[in-house]
């Protein structure tokens, strides 16, 4: 059988348009399948406190730039919660776990879990005592706290009592910041600590506990605080009492409240670690890490301190 050669033209027209079509098919499941979105779960320790409100703009923020779907729990500060709330998720098969860490040891059970059904896990601001956590993403706290000693060594010249309000007893934050501020706070004999006392990062309690220093202690000259909210609660219990000229007041976190309140005069001075620039961090890190990047074990933000002198 013989073919005429506008025939044999046709044929070969339809044979590259069925091959283009297949090409192009392929080549659209595959971008498909590039867009198809990650799911990140994110464990907040709680959303309570301005700081990690804040870290969860950064957060959605950078997920949305980058395609990722976000599941978002608040333990309230409570461990056992935070625990429980971290099994569930993993039931729901994330493709990565970012935790904000309530206790460094409580959670270190499911982050095993997490390893054995190979979700990774990336902590942030506060970390989980296992080697299987694949990063942290944070602050140098113990320099942090060594900064705040520093400083109030410095505007105290050497000599004067001085209490500390402590967070979350368990979670690295608190203890890495104590460490810092008591190994400067020691090396200095003319300074002494009158009274530490955890209020659980909260405003509310750190100016009960401030209420009872301020009646316990005929003098005070200096409160560090290892977050801006205590720090604030504590500045409510000082100035109700008439004390404000008498005591210093130093936070940490850089809240926008706290950096009002130093710039007013009523604190006098937090340490910065951005939240939201660790929030986005935490997105960058997820998204490295699930398109086969090996992350360093610690990625940590510079620390600054923030007094009046800041904004001049």
């Amino acid at each position: 059988m013989r073919f005429s050669t506008k025939r044999t033209t046709q044929v070969v027209i339809g044979i590259i348009m069925v091959a283009l079509c297949m090409v192009m098919n392929v080549g659209g499941a595959a971008v498909a399948a590039a867009a198809k979105p990650r799911t990140v779960a994110v464990a907040f320790c709680t959303l309570n406190i301005p700081f990690f409100v804040e870290m969860e703009n950064g957060i959605r923020a950078a997920a949305a730039k980058n395609n990722v779907k976000l599941i978002v729990t608040d333990a309230q500060d409570s461990a056992a919660k935070q625990l429980s709330q971290v099994e569930d998720l993993l039931v729901q098969k994330p493709d990565l776990l970012l935790i904000t860490p309530v206790d460094s040891d409580v959670l270190v059970p499911a982050v095993e879990a997490a390893y054995k059904a190979k979700v990774p896990v990336i902590t942030i601001d506060r970390s989980v005592n296992s080697d299987k956590v694949v990063s942290f993403i944070g602050v140098d706290d113990v320099e942090g706290g060594r900064m705040a000693g520093r400083y109030v060594v410095e505007q105290l010249k050497g000599k004067g009592n001085v209490v500390m309000l402590e967070g979350v007893m368990g979670s690295s934050a608190q203890r890495d910041r104590a460490q810092g501020f008591e190994e400067v706070i020691g090396k200095n004999k003319g300074i002494k600590m009158l009274a530490k006392q955890t209020a659980n990062f909260n405003r509310g309690e750190a100016m009960t506990v401030m209420e009872n220093w301020l009646q316990s202690f005929r003098t005070i000259d200096a409160v560090f605080a290892q977050n801006d909210e205590m720090a604030l609660g504590a500045i409510e219990a000082i100035r109700a009492a008439g004390r404000q000229n008498e005591i210093i007041v130093v936070g940490f976190d850089a809240d926008p409240g706290a950096k009002q309140a130093v710039k007013e005069g009523k604190m006098a001075a937090t340490i910065e670690g951005s939240p939201y620039k660790l929030g986005v961090m935490g997105i960058q890190a997820a998204v490295d890490c699930l398109a086969g990047k090996k992350l360093p074990k610690q990625i940590l933000i510079p620390l600054d301190l923030i007094t009046k002198d800041t904004f001049k």
